[in-house]
């Protein structure tokens, strides 16, 4: 069998084992071998990858090979580097750092293509020229920078969002669905005006398209700037969708199938986990990709309601647990960021050890990634059986006795439901406030990431246990 065939054979493979990892992810019991068999399907695509690029190279091989391995030591040196050193907290941000990058990948391979395909220095006016696309390759090329463009800026600012380095608040621009609107037309004429260009006989193709390049840059930074910091898991989610178009079209570009399949796959998943996010929250799956998602009818402030929060000790929050039936742990970003999975756990362990139900309570954008807390739980050994998502879980807080509310405020906002003036009205949330007793374990009484203040924390039946939450919670085991 040759190189090319052996090749084939292994982008096939490679294409089963990426469904395959993609239905595995779908259950926290088999997100394990999901992840082992989508790194198998990777080794594979990059191996046939590797052997055609050396079959079909005009290069000498050993130039080929050089130049391919010294690209693999670079990626693989930063990335073990990255994988080693980044800290879940991070991984949001990071994520969407990868994003820009496929983004910038499809700029680049588009604008390679078109210089293959128009060799620099060409008579654009005459018909003799060799070179030239056709309509639909040419169409390949506008589509894939166009889709790489939005995808680098929209993930840049979204990885600027969640790493601090950019303001989380909405960038709100007068009649900013108008702007939007006019540049997806302004792409659409240019497009016209790029095939026209591209025949021969027509003005330089380069023009139209380094013009759109330009708008679709600013159109993906727009589009994610209207956007709310509570909503950057959603976001990123998005963007994972985009990332995948834009590598699918690049393998247009390349005439690379493997790169189509994995692209389709990549993006059709990612845009199905953000229309179920957004169903999840009560939000408009289109807003998401118009920009501005999540947009409430007020502004977000720290204002607090009337009202004073009552404090309590470790101690005294050991003696409710040990009265207690059921106890409910709802985790957010600030567990995270605390590093607080382990004592919980252990926690978790010693109160069933003692007769009370435990679960766990996980609304959809906890933390700032999908599936964030789910992560956190799985490292720290919490058994699957006892984590519940929202909707399972919500209605067994009025016969809960004591819920732990560990590092999240969002996403246990009452206001969600009362304040229809509210930026996060009319997202659901975990409805904590029904149980008999609540404890917030915050660092201090400052708003979510929302910019949002929360009703809960002033609650009759809510207490609030100050301090780093791996500290107060570890405080809780030793008064166990």
């Amino acid at each position: 069998m040759t190189i090319h065939g052996l090749a084939q054979g292994a982008s096939v493979v490679a294409a089963v084992l990426f469904i395959l990892s993609l239905a595995g992810l779908s259950r926290q019991e088999t997100a394990r071998r999901g992840v082992n068999l989508g790194m198998i399907g990777m080794v594979l695509a990059l191996g046939a990858t590797i052997a055609l690029a050396l079959v079909s190279s005009q290069r000498p091989w050993g130039v080929t090979a050089a130049l391919i391995l010294l690209v693999l030591v670079i990626g693989a040196a930063v990335g073990t580097w990255r994988a080693r050193s980044v800290e879940m907290t991070q991984m949001p941000e990071l994520i969407a750092l990868l994003h820009s990058f496929v983004g910038a990948a499809a700029v680049l391979v588009g604008f390679g293509s078109f210089l293959t395909s128009y060799p620099a220095g060409a008579d654009w006016r005459t018909e003799d020229v060799g070179g030239h696309a056709s309509a639909a390759h040419a169409t390949e090329i506008y589509l894939g920078v166009l889709i790489g463009a939005v995808t680098l800026t929209g993930s840049l600012v979204a990885f600027g969002k969640l790493s601090g380095r950019v303001k989380s608040a909405p960038v709100m621009l007068p009649a900013r669905n108008w702007l939007n609107l006019a540049v997806v037309i302004a792409c659409a004429g240019l497009l016209a005006w790029y095939l026209v260009a591209a025949q021969p006989g027509g003005f330089l193709p380069v023009v139209p398209l380094l013009v759109m390049t330009v708008l679709a840059l600013a159109l993906g930074w727009h589009l994610v700037a209207a956007i709310g910091g509570g909503d950057m898991p959603v976001v990123v989610s998005m963007l994972n969708s985009y990332s995948g178009w834009a590598a699918a079209a690049a393998g247009f570009m390349l005439g690379n199938d493997l790169l189509i399949i994995t692209g389709a796959l990549v993006g059709s998943s990612g845009a199905i986990l953000s229309y179920l996010m957004c169903k999840a929250m009560n939000r408009s799956f289109v807003s998401v990709i118009l920009g501005g998602f999540g947009q409430g009818t007020g502004a977000a402030s720290s204002d607090g309601p009337a009202g004073e929060h009552r404090e309590t000790t470790a101690v005294a929050v050991a003696e409710q647990l040990v009265g207690a039936r059921s106890v409910i742990i709802a985790p957010g970003y600030g567990m995270a960021v605390a590093k607080a999975q382990y004592p919980v756990a252990d926690l978790a362990a010693k109160l069933t050890e003692r007769g009370v139900r435990v679960r766990f309570a996980i609304h959809p954008v906890a933390g700032r990634l999908p599936g964030h807390m789910n992560v956190l739980l799985a490292e720290a050994r919490v058994p699957y059986d006892i984590v519940e998502g929202m909707d399972e879980i919500n209605g067994d807080f009025a016969d809960t006795d004591v819920v732990l509310v560990i590092g999240a405020n969002d996403t246990v906002n009452p206001a969600a439901q009362e304040d229809p003036g509210s930026p996060i009205a009319g997202m659901p949330v975990l409805e904590v406030w029904h149980a008999r007793d609540v404890v917030v374990f915050k660092r201090s009484m400052a708003t979510g990431y929302a910019g949002v203040q929360n009703p809960l924390f002033f609650r009759e039946n809510t207490q609030m246990l100050f301090g780093d939450a791996k500290d107060r919670v570890e405080d809780i085991v030793k008064a166990l």
